[in-house]
């Protein structure tokens, strides 16, 4: 069983975990409502994706 030769300093290990983090969502804001949507997905509320009609929009609340 491999067991380290020397204890890894708190420095060193948070250095190594600093790329783990996790990014913000990138938005744009949509061509036709205006509204910030998330890039590379279908907008739910109107079914629309590049200009086309991909899913039935929901319906209002």
């Amino acid at each position: 069983m491999a067991v380290p030769k020397r204890k890894i300093s708190k420095s060193r290990r948070g250095m190594r975990r600093s790329h783990d983090k996790l990014g913000q969502p990138h938005f744009q804001e949509d061509a036709t409502t205006g509204e910030l949507v998330r890039r590379h997905h279908v907008d739910l509320k109107t079914g629309m994706y590049k200009g086309k009609q991909i899913v039935e929009p929901k319906g209002d609340l």
